[in-house]
């Protein structure tokens, strides 16, 4: 047979050796030696061509080597789902045994997770995806990275990923931890931000209030609001701005504000804790100066 007719039966130029036999290539190995036409991507799995791999070649011979079921999880199946994640391996979960090579990690999974198509290939869910690349992760800073992106991108959320990481459980201890010091960081900055609106006697009772201009329409949610003159106060944690969709979304949040007429502060979590003095003299002009001009036609609203 050809090699065009065999290509045509190949996925991607992708092929099991079994197939290659039943299309009349007996031994399809003593192709794929060094300097031959082919090569060799797992056992039983050829690529028709010995030219460097693309990425989806690579994935398509990793599935093939896995078997039928098989789903991507892992890095690569973040970086499918939009997210910034590291690692050049390829992790499939199977629903039977096989061994992987090289940076491919084929590992069982009961009961196997739901899977999506995206561009041609079954993924996990994103929360899945991201628990399994944390696991293969060492650094803390690099799961925080890839945890604040799905979080910020909407792929995931802090619960739907502690439920997973809870789910399963084995290797998730950096996951539950970053977690566990994001869902701290932000209670201890709360907390920060209460006991010095107390302390500077700008006490307010709304914290994490919806806003809404007089036509209903929401403008922000702003970590305190001072209804009294209109004024917002956002506590903005770096830890959930990463990247630039990240910080057009701050952008647009505060030209909302401003279109309303509301004042804002932002203080990061960093200053409240460091230099609450200045943080309280910010504060207080900003209060002053709510108060200097005419309160603008915005109220709280109930979101259900």
């Amino acid at each position: 047979m050809r090699i065009e007719q065999l290509r045509e039966r190949s996925d991607l130029g992708v092929i099991s050796a079994g197939a290659l036999k039943s299309l009349g290539v007996p031994n399809p190995w003593l192709k794929c030696r060094p300097g031959g036409p082919w090569q060799r991507m797992h056992p039983g799995v050829v690529l028709l061509h010995n030219g460097p791999p693309t990425r989806n070649q690579q994935l398509t011979a990793a599935l093939l080597r896995a078997g039928p079921g098989a789903v991507v999880t892992g890095a690569e199946a973040c970086r499918r789902h939009g997210l910034p994640a590291r690692g050049p391996e390829i992790h499939v979960l199977i629903p039977g045994t096989a061994r992987g090579s090289g940076t491919l990690i084929l590992e069982r999974a009961s009961p196997m997770p739901p899977a999506s198509t995206v561009d041609g290939f079954p993924l996990v869910s994103a929360d899945r995806a991201v628990v399994d690349a944390c696991r293969q992760l060492r650094s803390p800073d690099d799961a925080t990275a890839l945890i604040a992106a799905a979080i910020q991108k909407g792929r995931s959320t802090p619960e739907s990923l502690r439920a997973e990481a809870t789910t399963n459980r084995y290797g998730t201890k950096l996951v539950r931890a970053v977690l566990k010091e994001l869902g701290r960081a932000e209670s201890v900055a709360e907390r920060d931000a209460r006991r010095l609106s107390r302390k500077i006697r700008l006490t307010t009772q709304h914290w994490n209030a919806t806003i809404a201009n007089a036509h209903g329409v929401i403008i922000g949610r702003p970590d305190a609001w001072f209804d009294d003159v209109g004024l917002a106060w956002e506590i903005d944690s770096k830890a959930f701005h990463y990247g630039p969709r990240d910080y057009e979304r701050t952008l647009a949040r505060n030209s909302r504000y401003a279109a309303a007429g509301i004042l804002v502060v932002q203080t990061l979590p960093t200053r409240l804790r460091d230099h609450p003095e200045q943080v309280a003299r910010e504060l207080k002009k900003a209060h002053r100066a709510a108060a200097a001009r005419p309160r603008p036609p915005v109220r709280i609203v109930e979101v259900t």
